[in-house]
């Protein structure tokens, strides 16, 4: 969907030839201002806009440094939060109360670990049944590991690090600072509500108002979620993925049932919610850059590390509502 420019860089008047494009660095990013205006795809406000939202439990799924849906959805919901007007614009307003005591820097510099590229890393297959005869669904890169650990999208890591070895111990890499804002750490939460229209899930306190929202994909008209309330039974870190031909996904010829190991890149990703509805759960994906844009199979599909989050926040007998 496209947008006006002013949608992107705030109420700001952009006529005649696009402005010439920023550098996108550490320096540019973390002293990005509301005034600023650029000309290319990723703006540095963006990503500032980006990381100030993730670390308030606003997420904007995958931090990509663009305005697309669910970056809109995460403003409207801070907006709403805050009691702005909740338009999904990038305008002053909106800018300033994002920045209220926002004092660390939000991109930094990291030490790539031993920890972080002594894999096992893997080539995924696509097929499922192939999938299953793999001891372990890893990460498929360093990058991958990277970029995951610091909410990112893998092209934006890439992006800010020309040159850069992600394989390599000791590297100096940039990434998000996506470490939770003051105050945001410890929360109580009364119910969870997915917004089935908007691809949203929203996580409400016991006053009702909203204290996180993370982008989500929720059913199909093939496969649709259920309606109505439901509760958290169980949590699974690490799930192993259990494969029912009686889903009959599309391309999955297997008539017998097959189960494929965990690992980041298991079909439900690093961490399963279970739900008081027989074979439906909140989970975690391999595919962050695709969550909120695209239908799942039945089941509410977040980020491997917004599941986490959540997970981490929910306990058994949580109320979780689907609203159509």
């Amino acid at each position: 969907m496209k947008v006006l420019v002013r949608a992107v860089f705030g109420l700001l008047c952009v006529t005649g030839a696009a402005a010439a494009p920023q550098n996108l660095d550490l320096e540019a990013v973390n002293s990005a201002d509301f005034s600023d205006k650029s000309g290319s795809d990723v703006s540095p406000v963006l990503v500032k806009a980006q990381v100030l939202l993730d670390r308030s439990r606003f997420s904007p799924g995958a931090i990509d440094g663009r305005n697309g849906e669910n970056m809109q959805n995460a403003m409207k919901a801070f907006e709403k939060a805050h009691g702005l007007k909740a338009d999904g614009l990038l305008d002053k307003e909106f800018w300033t109360k994002l920045n209220e005591g926002s004092v660390d820097p939000v991109l930094i510099t990291y030490t790539v670990t031993a920890e972080d590229v002594k894999g096992p890393f893997a080539a995924i297959p696509e097929k499922m049944e192939e999938q299953a005869e793999l001891e372990r669904l890893p990460y498929s890169s360093p990058e991958e590991l990277l970029a995951e650990k610091f909410h990112m999208d893998v092209d934006l890591l890439k992006e800010l690090n020309p040159g850069k070895r992600f394989d390599q111990a000791g590297e100096s890499v940039v990434v998000a600072n996506v470490k939770l804002a003051a105050g945001k750490e410890h929360i109580d939460i009364e119910k969870i509500e997915i917004i089935k229209n908007d691809r949203i899930l929203r996580v409400l306190g016991k006053d009702g108002e909203i204290i996180a929202t993370y982008p989500a994909s929720i059913g199909s008209d093939e496969k649709p979620a259920p309606s109505g309330s439901h509760a958290v039974r169980a949590v699974a870190r690490n799930p192993t993925y259990t494969y029912n031909p009686d889903y009959a996904f599309k391309g999955v010829k297997a008539k017998q049932k097959f189960e494929i190991k965990p690992g980041p890149n298991n079909p439900v990703g690093s961490t399963w919610i279970d739900l008081s509805v027989e074979s439906f759960g909140i989970h975690g994906t391999p595919e962050p850059e695709k969550v909120g844009k695209v239908y799942s199979n039945g089941c509410v599909r977040l980020t491997n590390w917004d599941v986490e989050e959540l997970a981490g926040l929910v306990k058994k007998g949580t109320r979780v509502v689907f609203i159509d």
